[in-house]
């Protein structure tokens, strides 16, 4: 009843059909319950709403957009737990132009974030799939990645500051738009990355970057992993940092966003092992982006790196090529159950362990579309399974053939000296698995942080990080 009072009855939801849409993931793998999903409207709402959570020792589970991969905004357990979702905070607080600087509330859709920043003749380059419909406060809270991490960095590298309602309803007033600030800890780093644990972001001040004004986009067709890791090692001597993106795609996942991907079509005939989309920009005067990208597409060719290429001569083919890489999670679901790893290796490493999951899982698992995707200038290689529904029909089955196959790819990441989670997080996916592959004492100091912010443990419980 406080909670309906502080909020307005339509804000606080108890039917089990109005809560049913955010007690489950996007892909429906994960399913939980709620007492209530509630939908505040300010940064003093959250607060008020987490003292009340203290003073009734309800557990919290912070939801954003929900677009996530391993169910980090989903509820587990008997129900017990409230949702928070920051939805209705979306506003854009600033525009700060001479600061290369933008504040929005976590609610904000990317899209719109980005809308307003091309406005004011800005960039802002974060992008993924999910672009119309992830918000700030899961992109802050997941430190996302997606497709300009090669020149900009995941989200930690875009945030200068945040605001956070702590666990007990403190209000921690970080907005500030600093570039350099070595006074004590950087407290906002906390934060990112921290998937509701230790908080609700409920701001952030993004980084701007002057609008490009030129750029080129081109798909390439290639024969093996390590000739990709040489072409962007040519790419990077030839363009610089003027590579927005570089992103590679194994033939088998091209031939299912084709399938299943809406009319989505290739430029490039579907007969090569790997394909690599390129995307070049800048915004200096006289440059003339095609001419260079198309110069050094034709030394890769001379090198034999590449076997095919197509340069997008208009923005509609180049959205066309980029459209291919942004449909693959919805392109997968369509196609069969999908459990899709989130692995990080040294770059020099990515083929070694390309060759070393393909061995295991051919020898391991059946009827499975192993592919691969992902952002090979930071070393992050999305291993895509896509299981048959025709073999695999129960729930049961279906999670117990992904548990083999994540082991294989786990295993083999962490042998080549990676991480288990690049950009996705940990979420309920990984929660057990931090026990096996993180030392000992990095989990006591991750345990140590969590009891510091949160000792009655109700930020999402579900997730925290025991010794």
């Amino acid at each position: 009843m406080r909670a309906k009072a502080a909020l307005g009855e339509k804000y606080v939801l108890t039917d089990p059909d109005a809560l049913s849409p955010y007690a489950q993931d996007w892909r429906g793998r994960y399913r939980g319950d709620a007492r209530a999903v509630v939908l505040p409207n300010s940064t003093e709402e959250v607060a008020t709403l987490l003292r009340l959570c203290q003073e009734f020792g309800i557990p919290v589970v912070p939801q954003a957009g929900n677009t996530g991969l391993t169910g980090g905004a989903v509820p587990l357990g008997a129900g017990e737990a409230i949702i928070l979702n920051v939805s209705r905070l979306n506003r854009i607080r600033e525009v700060d132009l001479a600061n290369n600087s933008l504040t929005a509330e976590a609610g904000a859709i990317l899209a719109n974030v980005r809308g307003v920043a091309e406005e004011h003749d800005r960039l802002f380059p974060m992008l993924l799939g999910s672009v119309g419909s992830c918000e700030v406060g899961g992109l802050v809270s997941t430190n996302a990645g997606g497709t300009g991490v090669l020149r900009y960095g995941n989200m930690r590298e875009l945030v200068l500051g945040l605001e956070v309602v702590l666990p007990d309803g403190r209000i921690w007033n970080g907005l500030r738009a600093l570039r350099k600030d070595n006074a004590g800890y950087d407290l906002k780093q906390l934060f990112i990355g921290a998937e509701g644990t230790l908080g609700i972001v409920t701001a952030a001040v993004l980084k701007l970057f002057p609008r490009p004004t030129a750029g080129a986009t081109a798909m390439v067709a290639l024969v093996s992993v390590t000739d990709v890791i040489e072409l962007l090692q040519l790419m990077q001597k030839t363009l610089g940092n003027r590579i927005e993106a570089f992103e590679v795609m194994s033939r088998s996942q091209l031939d299912i966003v084709v399938k299943h991907g809406h009319g989505l079509s290739s430029p490039i005939p579907i007969e090569h092992p790997w394909y690599v989309m390129i995307e070049i920009a800048d915004n200096a005067q006289g440059w003339d982006a095609g001419a260079q990208l198309e110069g050094a597409l034709a030394a890769a060719l001379e090198q034999e790196l590449i076997t095919d290429a197509v340069v997008a001569t208009d923005i509609a083919k180049a959205e066309r090529i980029w459209a291919l890489r942004h449909n693959i999670s919805e392109a997968n679901k369509n196609r069969g159950f999908t459990v899709s790893n989130d692995t990080s290796v040294p770059i020099s490493r990515v083929p070694e362990f390309v060759a070393r999951v393909d061995q295991r899982l051919a020898a391991t698992v059946s009827a499975c579309d192993v592919c691969y995707v992902g952002h090979v200038g930071d070393g992050n290689i999305h291993v895509v399974l896509v299981f048959s529904r025709e073999t695999y029909r129960t729930p049961e089955e279906c999670e117990a053939v992904a548990a083999v196959a994540n082991e294989i790819v786990h295993e083999e990441s962490v042998r080549a000296g990676g991480s288990i989670s690049a950009e996705h997080g940990i979420g309920l996916m990984h929660v057990d698995r931090l026990r096996k592959y993180k030392a000992p004492l990095d989990l006591e100091m991750m345990a140590r942080i969590k009891a510091a912010f949160d000792p009655e443990n109700l930020m999402n419980p579900a997730k925290i990080i025991r010794r």
